[in-house]
C-alpha cells in the first residue's frame, strides 16, 4: 500500500487506519497470497474473514518450515513500549525484505480499547487494518467467551438454587444428581468484557427463593476467563471440547470439584465456540498477512496468541512473527514454558522490545503516568539514567538466553532519542550476547523496521538449543520457586496459609502434577510491587492463593495483589471515541 501522504506526527491512528483501508486488499486476495485455497477461507465481508485452519493443516500436514519469532519487552511504562506496533513493523520489514511472512498476535480486549492502552492494533505506520472492526469485537470471538462463560455460571448456579429448594425426589425427577455446592466455595466468577470494578465484588440472587441463591459472586474481564486459554492452548476442536469439560467452577461441602462436565454445560459452551476456533485473517497496511486469535493480559492469563494461529502460520510461511504480553518475565516466561511445550513450536529467536523512556525510568527518572506529560528527564540526554536502568534489560537478556535462544533487542524508535543513548544501549545489550537494532517502524514502516529485519534474520540462522526452565515432573513449588529466582530475581518465595496449604493439596494430586505453572503478578515490575523498578535484589515473592484451572492445564499461583477485574481509570478512551453520523465512520480509536 501506498504510504507517501501518510505522516504518523501530524495524523491520529484511526486517520491512518482510515486513509490505509482504502487501498486494503480484499480478504480473498490476501488469503490467496498467504497460500489459502478457495474452500480454506471463510469470508465474513469484503474486508474481513477466517480460516479454516482443520482445513490447512489436513492439506498439508506436519510440513513446518517457517522461521518462529517471538516478540516480548522488558518491563513496561504505563504507557506501554510498543510491542504489538513492533510486531506488525517487523512483518513489514521482513515484507519488504521479500520474506513470506506472517504476524499471529492477539485480539484487544474491549476494556483496554475503551480505558488507557488502546485497541492493540499496532500505531504508527505499523498498523493493522481494518481498525474499527479489530477494536469493535472483530469476527465476534470475545463475544463467543463471554457466552460461553456466562453460561457455565447459569448452569452453576441455577443448579445452586435448585439444590437449596429441591429435596432428592425432586431432583430426581428432574433428572438431576445432588453435587452438593458449597456457596462459601464457588471459584468462578461473571464474565464481562470491560474495565468495571464496581462489579469485583457483587451479591447475587437477592429476592426470593425463585431469584435464585443469595451469595457472593462478581466479575472478571472476559480475557481473564479460563475459556479463553483454553483457546489459546487448544490444537483442534476435540482438544477444546475435552479441556472445556474440566473446568472447575466450584467445590462441594466435603471438598470434590464441581466441573462444567458434572453440570452437562460444557457441550453447550462448546457450541458457542465452535466459529471462534478459527483464526481471524486481517493485514497490515502494507498487505502482510495477520492471523488474529485469542487474547491479552500476560499478567492474570496466559497473554499468547493461539497455538492454532501459529500452526497454520509455520505450515504457510517463511517467517513467523508472534508476541506475547508484557515484559520477558511474564509474556516471554509463558511462552517459553506453556506455550512451546504444548505446542511443539519452539523459537528461533525472540525480539525484546525496548524504549529509551522506559530505561529511563529503571534508571531511576521520575514517574510516568498515562495522560501526564513526560518530565524533561525523558526527552534530554541522560546518559546515567539509561546506564542505570539497563539493569532491567539485562535482567530480559538473561532470562530469554536461559530458553537457549539468543535475544534481538529492538531500539524501539522515538524522535526524542539521543545518538549516545542508542549507542550506549546498543554496547550493553551485546556485550551482554544480544543482536540489537534500532527500529522506526511507527514513523516509517517496513522501510523503518529493515535493520531490524536484517537482525532477526541473523538471528533465526543460529543454531539455538531450546530447553525449559523445569520438567513437568518438578514440584509445584520448586516450580514457582525457580521461576521466582531465576527469572524475577526473587532472593525466595513466601506462603500465605492458604496458598501453602493449596501447594500441598495439588503437588499430591497425580492430576494436578501435570499441569503446567502459570504465574500471576504485576507487568510493571520484575518483582511483585509494581513501585520497584529496574532490577530489584533483596525481596521475596509473596504467594497469596494458588488457583487450578484445570481446563487449560494450568496451576496459577497468584503473587501479590492481581485483581482478574481492571478499573477505568479517570480519563479513558471513550471520551475521544464518537461516529461521524454523517457516513458512520468511527472516530478516535487508538
Amino acid at each position: 500500500m501506498a504510504k507517501t501522504s501518510l505522516d504518523p506526527t501530524r495524523m491520529k491512528d484511526w486517520e491512518i487506519a482510515e486513509a490505509a483501508e482504502a487501498e486494503m486488499k480484499p480478504f480473498e486476495e490476501i488469503g490467496r497470497e498467504l497460500g489459502l485455497q478457495e474452500d480454506e477461507m471463510i469470508p465474513m465481508g469484503r474486508r474481513l474473514g477466517k480460516v479454516d485452519f482443520g482445513k490447512v493443516i489436513d492439506r498439508i500436514g506436519d510440513k513446518k518450515r517457517g522461521k518462529y519469532i517471538d516478540v516480548t519487552a522488558i518491563t513496561p511504562t504505563p504507557l506501554g513500549e510498543g510491542k504489538t506496533t513492533t510486531a506488525i513493523g517487523l512483518v513489514e520489514g521482513l515484507g519488504k525484505l521479500g520474506k513470506n511472512v506472517v504476524g499471529t498476535i492477539r485480539q484487544p480486549s474491549g476494556g483496554p480499547t475503551f480505558n488507557i492502552k488502546g485497541s492493540a492494533a499496532g500505531g504508527g505506520l505499523a498498523l493493522c487494518v481494518p481498525l474499527t472492526e479489530f477494536s469493535l469485537g472483530l469476527t465476534g470471538d470475545i463475544d463467543a467467551i463471554t457466552n460461553a462463560h456466562n453460561l457455565s455460571m447459569v448452569a452453576l448456579t441455577s443448579r445452586m438454587q435448585h439444590e437449596a429448594n429441591y429435596d432428592d425426589a425432586r431432583l430426581a425427577k428432574s433428572e438431576l444428581t445432588r453435587l452438593d455446592i458449597d456457596p462459601q466455595r464457588v471459584q468462578a466468577k461473571w464474565a464481562m468484557d470491560f474495565c468495571a470494578q464496581a462489579l469485583r465484588n457483587i451479591t447475587i440472587g437477592k429476592g426470593g427463593k425463585m431469584d435464585g441463591l443469595e451469595t457472593d459472586s462478581g466479575f472478571q474481564i472476559t480475557v481473564s476467563s479460563e475459556i479463553m486459554a483454553i483457546l489459546a492452548m487448544s490444537r483442534d476442536l476435540k482438544d477444546f471440547r475435552e479441556r472445556i469439560s474440566k473446568m472447575v467452577l466450584a467445590y462441594s461441602r466435603s471438598g470434590k470439584e464441581v466441573t462444567t462436565r458434572d453440570l452437562e454445560v460444557d457441550g453447550a459452551m462448546t457450541a458457542w465456540m465452535v466459529n471462534a476456533m478459527n483464526p481471524t485473517l486481517m493485514q497490515t497496511i502494507e498487505g502482510q498477512p495477520v492471523l488474529v486469535h485469542a487474547g491479552p493480559f500476560a499478567n492474570i492469563a496466559v497473554g499468547q496468541s493461539s497455538i492454532i494461529a501459529d500452526e497454520v502460520g509455520v505450515r504457510l510461511s517463511d517467517y513467523v512473527v508472534t508476541e506475547s504480553g508484557f515484559g520477558a518475565d511474564i509474556g516471554f516466561e509463558k511462552f517459553w514454558n506453556i506455550k512451546s511445550r504444548v505446542s511443539g513450536i519452539h523459537p528461533d529467536t525472540v525480539v525484546l522490545v525496548a524504549t529509551i523512556r522506559a530505561l529511563k525510568m529503571h534508571g531511576g527518572g521520575p514517574a510516568v503516568k498515562p495522560g501526564v506529560p513526560l518530565d524533561d528527564a525523558y526527552t534530554k540526554e541522560n546518559l546515567s539514567l539509561v546506564e542505570a536502568g539497563c539493569s532491567n534489560l539485562i535482567a530480559h537478556i538473561e532470562t530469554v538466553k536461559k530458553s537457549g535462544v539468543r535475544p534481538v533487542v529492538c531500539i524501539n524508535g522515538f524522535h526524542t532519542d539521543k545518538e549516545n543513548e542508542i549507542a550506549l544501549v546498543k554496547r550493553i545489550a551485546e556485550e551482554h550476547g544480544a543482536y540489537c537494532a534500532v527500529s522506526q517502524h511507527w514513523l516509517k514502516g517496513g522501510d523503518g523496521a529493515i535493520e531490524l529485519a536484517e537482525a532477526v534474520m541473523q538471528a533465526c540462522e543460529e543454531k539455538s538449543e531450546f530447553k525449559f526452565l523445569y520438567d513437568l515432573e518438578t514440584p509445584l513449588r520448586e516450580r514457582i520457586e525457580l521461576v521466582a529466582t531465576e527469572v524475577y530475581g526473587a532472593d525466595g518465595v513466601s506462603y500465605s496459609d492458604t496458598a501453602l496449604e493449596k501447594a500441598k493439596q495439588f503437588e499430591a494430586d497425580p492430576v494436578a502434577r501435570d499441569l503446567c505453572t502459570c504465574m500471576v503478578k504485576t507487568h510493571l515490575s520484575l518483582s511483585h510491587d509494581p513501585n520497584l523498578k529496574g532490577r530489584p535484589k533483596g525481596w521475596t515473592l509473596p504467594i497469596s492463593d494458588i488457583l487450578i484451572y484445570k481446563g487449560a492445564g494450568f496451576i496459577v499461583p497468584v503473587a501479590g495483589t492481581i485483581k482478574l477485574m481492571p478499573g477505568t481509570a479517570s480519563n479513558p478512551a471513550y471520551r475521544r471515541i464518537d461516529v461521524d453520523v454523517e457516513n458512520g465512520k468511527v472516530r478516535g480509536l487508538f
